[in-house]
This record gives C-alpha cells, sequence and structure tokens, in this order.
C-alpha cells in the first residue's frame, strides 16, 4: 500500500473512532465526512443546544501535497499524537492552526 493510501485509511480510523463519542445533548448530531478524491476529512457538530445554534468542526485534516494538514483539532488528546502512534513521521503532520513563522518550533511539518 502506498503511503497515501495508507495515510488515507489511518485518517478515516481515528474519525471513525472520534464519530462514536456520544454527546451529552442529543440534539446534537456528529457528522463524518470524508472526501477521498481532493483529501479533505471532518468531524463536525450540528444541532440545537436549547435556543442556541451549534454547528462546527471537531476535526478538520486536509492531504495537501504527500502531507497531512491537521486545519483544525478541537481533541483532548490531540490528533497529531494519534497519527504520530500510528506510524506518520512528524515531518509528514503540518499543525495549520499554528502560524506558519511558529511552525518551525513545533515539531511537526512546516509544510
Amino acid at each position: 500500500m502506498d503511503k497515501l493510501t495508507q495515510y488515507r485509511c489511518w485518517i478515516q480510523e481515528i474519525l471513525e473512532r472520534h464519530s462514536l463519542v456520544k454527546l451529552a445533548n442529543e440534539n446534537i448530531l456528529v457528522y463524518k465526512f470524508c472526501d477521498t478524491q481532493q483529501d479533505h476529512y471532518q468531524i463536525f457538530h450540528a444541532g440545537w443546544e436549547k435556543y442556541r445554534r451549534v454547528f462546527g468542526p471537531l476535526i478538520h485534516i486536509d492531504i495537501i501535497d504527500g502531507k497531512i494538514w491537521i486545519q483544525y483539532d478541537g481533541t483532548e488528546i490531540g490528533v497529531a499524537n494519534e497519527l504520530v502512534e500510528l506510524g506518520i513521521p512528524k515531518q509528514d503532520i503540518v499543525l495549520a492552526y499554528h502560524a506558519p513563522v511558529m511552525r518551525q518550533y513545533d515539531g511537526f511539518g512546516v509544510g
């Protein structure tokens, strides 16, 4: 299996695990989105908390130029840590939510 195919599989495994987490509020649904053609992957929440609309990502990952770009990570454990545990080299993971000038200091890829 080539590198990109393996990355896609691992990203989808991680998203699947996070999509199974039950929320306390049954009116908020968890959605898993995997666009394997353009390499966009998300877990997001949508619903209502009393009179307030809830909508937003928990995780957003893209694969760009052979690297995994974590655009947003709202988890406690950290998706980057989960990817490293699976064997993905840190230089292939970009923490896109860090400013480009600061990425050289985070121990992961710079993009």
